[in-house]
């Protein structure tokens, strides 16, 4: 029965887009660049992304087999067998295998065995920081010991990229790498075996020899050079590859200025010297007054000149801060759209309704007291993501970004929809900011800013995080964390199924996040999380939450710890209380910090005092 190897059209994006390495049914293949898809393709409207990234449009592939609809040789996304050499785990013996070797619908098998027993791909390839992956030259390592000499002399030297005399061996009284090997079974001309072998106990590394400069789906160019330094990795370590994925939110065009301009209009216009800002005009005294409103209000100059275009019917001139084309911030939009005096009307693809925790009135504690630090809830009963493949790195993530379109022909990239639901959370701003203004909040927050701005990833977040670090944006983010790590035992979601969207940054009045389903189809999704939104479930699991991550088992190192994680961008968070999968969270598992939602010794906790009053009453409810 010949097998048949599938993956999703959601899969072709995250986790195997272009450059990925693929493993299935013992089999290995990469997957190739979007120059080598078919012509029949999906499109994907999305225009915010579109000109966030500069490109005409973006085209999903063609959808999974369907087995009554779809026409079984129909074309797919390509993926090329990686790595080429293989072995047989019956006579150990090492095989090229070569593209027109290829026999559809059937994997590769031993000819030199009588059962033919499936081919098993070499665990070790080559990749290097700009990008590349290779094969490991595993003619050259099992004579890599001895003397150029001895090495030319060997009858496999002229095409040692094919040697078709490799065995992989594996010894009986050793273990590790050091039980593996590599060994030359060619004759040499005076009819002695050379016998060349070498173990892998130093394979992995940085290595010596010369980088292709190109992926295996490329076509081969001897004129190519790269000039790095190559790295033998497991061909499935995390290092192999670093896709770089971009997301937005179909939301609704709208009229309507965001909340947080509007109050700073309302705060011009109110404000005592405006009108003699109008009567000034055109006089020195003009600048006067404007520069005592800017102050007081801290109103930007755009806003102040188009609100005296609007008072005296002028055109107001463009704002030199307008973002270009290309430069777009994507979470402003959004933003907007969630915090918008009147939401936007519901969509096919778009639709969300105002809720509460239902404590209005309440006087109990910790009830009344959580329903003071929170401003609001919006739940989505529809949303739609589109997820776009703008290309990948190899080594590192600090790594040369390598395009999803190789040739560098095509102005589309690879993309994908997703539907389904979400609950938006938001934060009280007057007590945000008071917590933020708390020199111990302050002095935190800039040992974490520090080592963010010492980070190479500083311009990799740049968009997510804002111009600085904030306070609020540390907050906001361990807060989705914790409540997404709690929906997953309230709401039936794993925590691989749920992701979330921060915003934080003071420069637009943001103060909220959205926890949304991330594996949904055309359909949507079955309510459940949108549910969990609703009162007083979503009351209770913020208690819950809190009350969990108050403690964890790896305290006090956890609680205590001045720097862990990838250069050192997280505080009071690990694998044990905070961290999620990397493809549910917006930076990668960094910066992070329990300590600035529920307190430590050091710093207070924005909910400090929710989590107190939690105590107190189930302290007095068990003395009864």
């Amino acid at each position: 029965m010949k097998r048949k190897l599938r993956v999703r059209q959601a899969q072709t994006v995250l986790p195997f887009g272009v450059g990925a390495v693929l493993d299935v049914q013992g089999e290995s293949f990469v997957a190739a660049g979007i120059e080598a898809w078919p012509r029949l393709k999906t499109p994907v409207p999305a225009e915010r992304l579109a000109v966030r990234l500069g490109v005409t449009g973006f085209y999903a592939a063609p959808h999974t087999l369907n087995d009554r609809y779809d026409r079984p040789d129909g074309p797919g996304v390509p993926y090329v067998r990686f790595p080429g050499w293989l072995f047989c785990g019956a006579c150990r013996t090492m095989v090229r295998f070569l593209r027109e070797m290829e026999k559809p619908g059937e994997p590769p098998v031993c000819t030199s065995c009588a059962a033919a027993p499936r081919l098993t791909p070499m665990r070790f390839v080559r990749v290097c920081a700009d990008g590349h992956l290779d094969d490991v030259d595993w003619w050259y390592w099992a004579h890599s010991r001895l003397t150029p000499e001895l090495r030319a002399s060997c009858p496999e030297a002229k095409h040692a990229w094919k040697a078709r005399r490799l065995g992989f061996r594996v010894a009986d009284r050793a273990s590790g790498l050091e039980a593996l090997s590599v060994r030359c079974g060619a004759i040499r001309q005076d009819g002695k075996a050379c016998g060349a072998e070498r173990d892998l106990l130093d394979i992995l590394g940085p290595q010596g020899g010369r980088c292709p400069g190109r992926n295996p789906w490329q076509r081969r160019d001897e004129n190519i050079t790269c000039g790095q330094q190559v790295h033998v990795v497991q061909r499935t370590a995390g290092n192999v590859y670093y896709p770089v994925v971009y997301s937005a939110l179909d939301i609704p065009q709208s009229a309507e200025a965001p909340r947080a301009e509007q109050d700073a209009a309302e705060a011009v216009r109110g404000h005592g010297y405006w009108t003699n800002l109008l009567d000034a005009l055109g006089t020195p005294r003009a600048a006067l007054f404007r520069d005592m409103i800017k102050e007081d209000t801290e109103a930007p100059d755009s806003l102040i000149d188009q609100l005296i275009a609007e008072a005296t019917g002028s055109t107001a001139p463009q704002p030199a801060d307008r973002p270009e084309s290309g430069k777009i911030d994507l979470s402003r939009d959004e933003w907007h759209a969630f915090d918008a005096t009147e939401l936007p009307e519901p969509t096919g693809h778009f639709s969300i309704r105002r809720s509460g925790l239902g404590l209005g009135g309440e006087t109990e504690e910790p009830w009344a007291t959580l329903d003071a630090h929170i401003d609001g809830v919006v739940l989505a009963d529809r949303l739609r993501e589109v997820r776009a493949l703008t290309g990948f790195r190899r080594h590192s993530p600090g790594g040369t970004l390598v395009p999803a379109d190789t040739s560098g022909r095509l102005r589309w990239l690879p993309a994908t929809e997703v539907y389904g639901e979400g609950i938006v959370l938001t934060l009280d701003e007057q007590r945000l900011t008071t917590w933020e203004n708390d020199p111990r909040v302050r002095a935190h927050v800039h040992g974490v800013r520090a080592d963010l701005d010492a980070s190479f990833r500083d311009e990799q977040l740049a968009e997510t995080v804002g111009s600085a670090l904030s306070a609020r944006f540390l907050l906001l983010h361990t807060l989705a964390h914790l409540l997404i790590r709690q929906l997953s035992f309230d709401s039936g979601y794993t925590t691989a199924s749920l992701r979330e969207r921060v915003y934080g940054r003071p420069e637009y009045a943001q103060r909220g996040l959205l926890v949304y389903t991330a594996a949904g189809d055309a359909e949507g999704t079955l309510g459940g999380l949108v549910r969990q939104g609703e009162a007083p479930h979503l009351a209770e699991t913020l208690i819950r939450m809190l009350e969990a991550a108050a403690w964890c088992s790896a305290d006090p190192l956890c609680a205590e710890h001045t720097g862990q994680g990838f250069g050192n961008l997280n505080r009071a968070a690990c694998h044990a209380c905070t961290l999620l999968p990397e493809t549910s969270c917006q930076t990668g598992n960094t910066l992070l910090d329990r300590a600035l939602v529920v307190g430590s010794a050091r710093v207070p906790g924005y909910f400090t005092d929710v989590l107190t009053a939690s105590r107190e009453y189930a302290a007095a409810t068990a003395l009864g």
